[in-house]
């Protein structure tokens, strides 16, 4: 029998819980056994004294059937995923989806919205009129088998346990703990189908974890849990000091995926380092690339063919989504600049703070400051001006998009607060920092 109180007590003290137990505790907290004083209790003792690899992995496998496990045996091929850990302007998924699926690799994706000052994936594909992210778990398997990509958000269906347990960390400071994020996160992805995974870790300014060590600390402990469960795991590490590419938002950032399917990459070169480094893993682990250069020259292939975009097209329609819209985005029914923002000196752009933008983007309508605000789907900002690039006063800067007019004086403020100049060129450092997989880190760089 569950003795909750003795479980309590046992980690309080330190010590470490038995796989059986914690899967017992979290069973019991699902179906509303455990109230949530009790579960809080667990959730800050465990913070405070720390999981073993063996209690974290316990606790993925707990939240993970908690709900379905979702089979794809029916689907072809290996199927494989990615997961991001949130940044500014990261508009990677809405690129490798299709270009992976181009490559004959299927991706089966289930994404989140925004949270804090990141962008969320499905607030984007909801900017594109029509496109439905709530797909039931049949769809999502047809889809699946007939385009070789969907793009969904979680289901009720899976990884219940992680939905209670994530509202409860939110409540209880305790969200900030490795062990915690990386089982919501894996319990999801693991539940989900798939043959392999691929994570982007960032760090930085614009980052959920800014500090480095911490970043690859959180890459290892997830890259451990996939790779132990029998889940071939890479994950890679990047930055994410300054937005990537030039738009941040929901619809700027569509507008600006189009544009680099379609060839137009001006401004994206670090966009498309970081997408094409995720989407080689990928093809790889996919066993449709003998190597990571092959892959690369695949890649570039439907990008140059145009089957990369035809490919997005074609999960649009699938989706329910007005795929005519993507035709001009610039005309996109309300999109319309509300502002320019332009250069008070001259100089070289040494520095694009991501915080900044990310937190710009949400006043403006793009996110949420609670979860039952309403998103502006065309909310967000486009970047004209780039670290390295060199303005003169009067260059614009930024173009905003947003429907409160009353606060473009506050908007536009908050933009040049985010560019910092120089006399001299800086130092671009590499946005694809690190690689991590079963056998350690790379070294990249």
């Amino acid at each position: 029998m569950l003795d909750p109180v003795a479980l309590l007590a046992r980690k309080r003290d330190g010590h470490a819980l038995a796989p059986g137990d914690i899967r017992a505790l979290v069973d019991a907290y699902t179906d509303g056994t455990v109230p949530d004083y009790q579960m809080a209790a667990f959730l800050m003792a465990g913070f405070l004294q720390g999981f073993s690899d063996e209690e974290t992995d316990a606790l993925v496998d707990a939240m993970l059937h908690s709900g379905e496990v979702l089979r794809l045996d029916e689907v072809p091929g290996k199927k494989v995923d990615k997961h991001s850990t949130g940044g500014v302007g990261d508009k990677v998924s809405l690129l490798l989806a299709p270009m992976v699926a181009a490559c004959g690799v299927p991706v089966p994706m289930i994404s989140g919205r925004g949270l804090g000052h990141t962008g969320g994936t499905l607030d984007k594909l909801e900017s594109i009129p029509g496109f439905n992210v709530n797909l039931t778990v049949d769809e999502y398997r047809q889809n699946l088998a007939d385009h070789g990509v969907v793009m969904l958000g979680q289901t009720a269906e899976v990884a219940p346990a992680d939905r209670k347990i994530y509202a409860l960390r939110d409540v209880t400071a305790t969200v900030e703990f490795i062990p915690y994020i990386a089982a919501s996160i894996m319990s999801k992805k693991l539940a989900a189908g798939l043959d392999a995974l691929v994570l982007d870790v960032k760090t930085g300014k614009g980052a959920f974890m800014k500090a480095e060590a911490d970043a690859r600390r959180l890459a290892e402990t997830l890259a451990g849990i996939g790779n132990r469960s029998g889940t071939p795991t890479v994950a890679y590490l990047t930055r994410m000091d300054a937005p990537l590419g030039r738009a941040a938002g929901n619809w700027p950032e569509i507008a600006e995926t189009v544009r680099c399917l379609r060839g137009d990459t001006d401004g994206a070169e670090d966009l498309m380092a970081v997408t094409m480094a995720l989407c080689a893993e990928m093809l790889v682990l996919g066993d449709k690339a003998a190597d990571l250069d092959d892959a690369r020259a695949q890649l570039a292939d439907a990008l140059d063919s145009g089957r990369a975009y035809a490919k997005f097209v074609e999960m649009v329609e699938a989706q329910g989504g007005d795929a005519s819209t993507l035709d001009d985005p610039d005309a996109r029914d309300g999109y319309k600049p509300a502002a320019t923002v332009e250069a008070d000196t001259d100089g070289f752009v040494v520095g694009l703070d991501a915080l900044t933008i990310g937190h710009l983007t949400v006043a403006m309508g793009a996110g949420r400051k609670m979860k039952e605000d309403a998103v502006d789907p065309v909310a967000g900002v486009v970047m004209h001006a780039k670290p390295g690039d060199y303005v003169e006063k009067g260059q614009p800067l930024a173009t905003l998009y947003t429907r409160r007019h009353d606060r473009l004086d506050e908007f536009r403020e908050a933009v040049r607060s985010a560019y910092t100049f120089g006399d001299a060129a800086p130092v671009l450092l590499p946005v694809v920092i690190d690689r991590y997989d079963a056998t350690g880190w790379t070294g990249l760089r």
